[in-house]
């Protein structure tokens, strides 16, 4: 993680090494990685709960350079999404002080990113097994070709991602989303996010009184991997919701069905027989409604 301090340390360190002179053998520096003695229970610390957070163009949201490549974050409480690598810093950059003038925890929820508004709130998903976390971005970096996201130690643990830099999807949880509770995967409003342009249906019938019937015909299979398009407080908002997929996607009208599980009502498709079917059904899903479906096991 490249950044000020981190340029003062190495620099110190190759003055001492050349004072030194070729009787004295040179000592690596040292390298990044995990506490040999980390706290217990880390996969259990949680996300942070996204607040809105006043954005600056100043200080860490100034335009900078590294390695002669100018970055020019963003200041605009906007959308933003990005899939590339991530990787993740650990004891080498523990206690010091962030690009946000904080002091990094390598056990927080929180990661480095080069352009996005500090602070910011970003949901990470990895692919490869449908784990995601919202982590709170404090710090720049990485600057690595090809990088999208630094992770602390903790957030790396929880998706399964300290053995190597992996791919991942990454989501700004902006100021609207986090004051209607949009972000949250649990309750979600009762107006899921659709692409603009999705052709809404004709007339939308009146909804039943229960889930039973065509639309909830795969409930009856319960067990599998489901892929779940949304939550809701308001059963109306799930059959709505429903009625608008079907009409959008026909193949997989036949695999929707709500689950009613007090105090949410959930739209969910499926039962797939594995997980990675079931990713493979929301990465298609995704692409056509611009919505982040997830996959859940149903047991």
């Amino acid at each position: 993680m490249p950044r000020s301090n981190r340029w003062n340390w190495t620099g110190a360190t190759l003055t001492a090494l050349l004072a030194a002179g070729c009787a004295t053998r040179p000592v690596p520096a040292p390298r990044d990685g995990p506490d040999p003695n980390p706290p217990p229970d880390l996969q259990r610390v949680p996300d942070p709960t996204p607040r809105v957070e006043p954005i600056r163009s100043g200080g860490p949201n100034k335009p900078y350079e590294v390695f002669g490549i100018a970055y020019v974050p963003i200041t605009a409480d906007r959308p933003f999404t990005e899939r590339g690598l991530a990787s993740w810093y650990g004891r080498k950059f523990h206690g010091r002080p962030t690009a946000s003038g904080e002091t990094y925890n390598m056990y927080a929820m929180t990661a480095a990113h080069p352009t996005l508004p500090i602070p910011s709130y970003v949901r990470v998903r990895n692919p490869a097994n449908g784990r995601e976390v919202i982590v709170r971005v404090n710090d720049r970096g990485p600057f690595h070709r090809g990088r999208v996201i630094d992770l602390s130690y903790t957030a790396a643990l929880k998706l399964d991602l300290l053995r190597n830099v992996a791919p991942v999807e990454i989501w700004r949880l902006t100021h609207q989303e986090i004051q209607s509770g949009a972000w949250r995967r649990d309750v979600v409003p009762d107006a899921p996010a659709v692409a603009a342009d999705a052709p809404a249906p004709d007339a939308v019938p009146p909804p039943t009184e229960t889930a039973r019937g065509p639309a909830a015909a795969p409930a009856a299979a319960g067990r599998g991997y489901w892929v779940q398009l949304g939550a809701f407080r308001e059963r109306d908002g799930a059959v709505t919701f429903q009625q608008r997929v079907a009409a959008e996607l026909d193949w997989l009208a036949p695999l929707l069905a709500i689950f009613e599980e007090q105090p949410v009502h959930r739209l969910q498709a499926g039962p797939y027989g594995s997980r990675d079917a079931a990713l493979q059904a929301a990465e298609r899903i995704r692409e056509s409604l611009q919505l982040v479906p997830m996959v859940v096991e149903r047991r």
